[in-house]
């Protein structure tokens, strides 16, 4: 393995230029705006940030296309990126300012730099466990009519101001971007500005300025991370397909950098070459019909309908054979869930759902029944399907575990009424409980359930009076969860976060209403929509009107009273 180095700006120009390019073993890219400000302030900074692995080969190796743009390759040798897809992804956006393709979509990635960030190091880096990316879940606007992130929901304008003011880089705002300290990352590798025009922006008019030398010091030092030099290991061209894969998975085994479908579909592109195309095709044509779905969903899908169980540790021994027959018959299958749960329960988006999983174990239920279901049948399965998602089965403990038994239960010839039994013993009691409630906040699968209580019961929105969707476009009519006693008001009651987000708090408005009502008080609020409106607005989603129960001293009296009304709300859906 020979040793190589190179510039940030020589491997982004590589990208560019189409001679470095990425085989279909690699996952997409998922960074999130948040990763590429660490990485470029670890740059900045001159740490360590990792070496770059990469293959020439001359052999004809299926490909797929980066996030950013590049041009056809016009040498006949490849350089194929095995290690360092999302670092210089992040990197090829910013330098180049162009936006990354992520899902069919494109997605700018626009960074401010401080010109005034502390010269010593003031803000540790958080270590975010959670992976995945909810996306289409309802969005919960803050009663103020903003939409902060989830670990800034709960501070104040002040408070953030403070934290973005030790940072060197932030995610680009329309606020920060007014302030004449932050400039455009993007700006300054454009080259289209000189120093003097930054400068000139933040205040800075004369040379004599202490300021000036300290700010040219500093975009100097930010237009240097195209000299950043990485590391490459460069394997030979004597290797196989076959070898680099199997080197592919080891190096991000040892890692613990990709996830195992991730590792599965190097496996299995290695076996069936092409075979990415094929399943990012079905995966578009599901997000068409409104179930955008992970790709890792998908593998585990065909894994489970070519053995029987769902995890990846099997991948390596399939044939291609079992592989192209566990995948036609996990699209048949995964075909016959999203029109179930679209058709027989109300699902219609992967956003109501506790946990993907249950996607494959009814796909596979339908599956083994040749997709050909009886009414009492299909009405049990749709109530298991409603529990299983309320209660979180593969949600809670080892998923894939759980994932399993119901698999084993329906290979072996097991009913709907099979399947409830092993949810029985897990959670003990089918019904929904008021204190099942107590303490959920939205990301409880409980909520979901909620919505899809609601929305069988005619809530509309609270102004517009359309009935609640996920599907809403605008950001009047965009469905979004509100507080209905709003945060600030709670927070100057002296409540706890946990106390203020609770389920029994949260109803389903559109944005326009959720920005109308603001911090009012629902003692103020409530009265005056019922007086335009009608009560059947709070009804429909389980709200007491009493005017005893809406003012912050009664707040945990209307959190029972309105515990007991969702939870008859649902037993009536679940039974």
């Amino acid at each position: 393995m020979a040793k190589a180095e190179a510039s940030v700006e020589e491997l982004v120009s590589k990208i560019e230029r189409g001679e470095l390019r990425l085989p279909e073993m690699q996952r997409r890219y998922v960074w999130r705006s948040t990763r590429v400000r660490d990485l470029l302030d670890s740059l900045y900074r001159g740490y360590p940030s990792g070496a770059i692995l990469i293959w020439e080969t001359d052999e004809p190796v299926p490909e797929q296309a980066f996030a950013v743009g590049q041009q056809a390759n016009p040498y006949a040798k490849t350089q194929l990126l095995l290690d360092g897809q999302q670092r210089l992804t992040s990197l090829s956006a910013v330098i180049r300012g162009e936006p990354v393709q992520v899902n069919g979509r494109q997605r700018p990635i626009e960074l401010l730099f401080n010109l005034e960030h502390p010269d010593q190091l003031s803000v540790i880096t958080e270590v975010d466990d959670n992976s995945t990316d909810a996306g289409d879940e309802p969005v919960d606007a803050n009663d103020e009519g903003e939409d902060p992130s989830d670990d800034e929901a709960d501070a104040s304008e002040d408070e953030l101001q403070k934290r973005f003011d030790r940072m060197t880089f932030v995610v680009a705002t329309r606020k920060l971007e007014q302030l004449p300290q932050w400039v455009k990352v993007s700006e300054i590798f454009a080259g289209t500005y000189d120093n003097n025009y930054f400068l000139k922006r933040a205040g800075v008019t004369s040379l004599d300025d202490p300021r000036a030398e300290r700010y040219t010091q500093r975009l100097n030092r930010l237009k240097e991370i195209r000299k950043y030099i990485y590391r490459m290991d460069v394997l030979e061209r004597t290797l196989s397909y076959d070898e680099v894969t199997e080197i592919f998975v080891r190096v991000n085994s040892l890692g613990a950098k990709l996830r195992s479908s991730d590792l599965a579909l190097a496996q299995i592109t290695a076996k069936w070459r092409g075979s990415l195309n094929v399943f990012q095709a079905f995966q578009a044509d599901c997000a068409k019909d409104g179930f955008e779905l992970d790709l890792g969903l998908h593998l585990k899908n065909l894994v489970a309908h070519a053995t029987g169980q769902s995890r990846f540790l099997t991948v390596s021994n399939l044939t291609l054979e079992a592989l192209k027959s566990g995948w036609d018959d996990g699209c048949r299958g995964m075909e016959f869930a999203i029109n179930f749960l679209r058709s027989n329960t109300g699902i219609t988006s992967p956003a109501l759902l506790a946990s993907p999983f249950l996607l494959i174990s009814l796909g596979f239920y339908g599956a083994h029944r040749n997709y050909a279901i009886a009414s009492d049948d299909a009405r049990g399965l749709a109530r298991w399907v409603l529990l299983t998602n309320a209660k979180g089965r593969y949600s809670r403990g080892s998923s894939e575990t759980l994932l399993d038994q119901d698999l084993k239960t329906i290979r072996d010839g097991g009913t709907h009424a099979e399947l409830l039994d092993r949810l029985r013993t897990q959670v003990g009691r089918l019904d929904i409980a008021p204190e099942e409630l107590e303490g959920r906040s939205q990301r409880s699968s409980l909520f979901k359930t909620m919505f899809l209580a609601f929305q069988k019961a005619d809530a509309r929105d609270w102004h517009s009076n359309l009935a609640i969707a996920l599907s809403h476009v605008g950001s009047a009519h965009q469905l979004q969860f509100h507080h209905i006693f709003p945060k600030a008001l709670l927070k100057k009651s002296g409540f706890h976060t946990r106390e203020i987000d609770d389920i029994a708090n949260l109803a389903f408005i559109g944005g326009k209403a959720n920005r109308k009502i603001s911090d009012k008080s629902p003692a103020i609020y409530i009265p005056e929509l019922i007086a335009t409106n009608s009560e059947q607005a709070f009804t429909s989603q389980c709200i007491p009107t009493n005017p005893a129960l809406l003012t912050p001293e009664h707040y945990r009296a209307f959190l029972a009273d309105r515990r007991r009304l969702i939870v008859e709300r649902l037993n009536e859906l679940l039974a």
